[in-house]
């Protein structure tokens, strides 16, 4: 695959992209995996410990397990601990979920996950839109950070799904 990640950031049919805050803009990538929408969706969503790399993006690191349970995405550490990484607000199977985003932190400041799949000719896009950094105490930086982990995050969900490597 020649471009795995797209950062296009034009708006997409019915769905507008977030504003920028601060003047940063969000954080956007695009990937394809083949199969129907509602496998994409699946995998992402109910088999997320399979494949979501925890030794680099993890509250808890290797050996800890994340799930989506009821409204909230959680990770459990090998010693029964718990963190919760964001809670679901618009639960749209398979087409979509939104989500506040605060993995390691408190929910009294957090980001905003959009996470959106459609039917392509080649299979199933993700659609992942980050935004909201201006609550952080260095948005530029968060949202940095962000950019620099979404990738190889979604990387590793692509390959999960019978994707070719980046």
């Amino acid at each position: 695959m020649d471009n795995l990640f797209s950062h296009a950031a034009s708006e997409r049919a019915g769905t507008p992209e977030p504003a920028a805050a601060n003047g940063l803009d969000p954080v956007v990538y695009t990937v394809v995996v083949p199969g129907a929408v509602a496998r994409a969706f699946v995998g992402f969503t109910e088999h997320t410990h399979l494949w979501w790399p925890l030794e680099e993006h993890g509250v808890f690191g290797a050996g800890s397990y994340v799930e989506f349970e009821e409204n909230l995405i959680l990770e459990t550490s090998d010693d029964g601990r718990t963190a919760i990484w964001g809670s679901i607000d618009d639960w749209q199977p398979p087409l979509s979920f939104h989500a506040s985003w605060h993995p390691g932190s408190s929910a009294v400041w957090s980001t905003e996950l959009r996470v959106a799949f459609r039917a392509v000719e080649a299979g199933a896009e993700l659609r992942l839109v980050h935004s909201g950094w201006e609550g952080s105490e260095d948005p530029a930086a968060t949202r940095a950070d962000y950019a620099a982990g979404w990738p190889g995050v979604l990387d590793r969900f692509v390959r999960f799904m019978g994707g070719a490597d980046a």
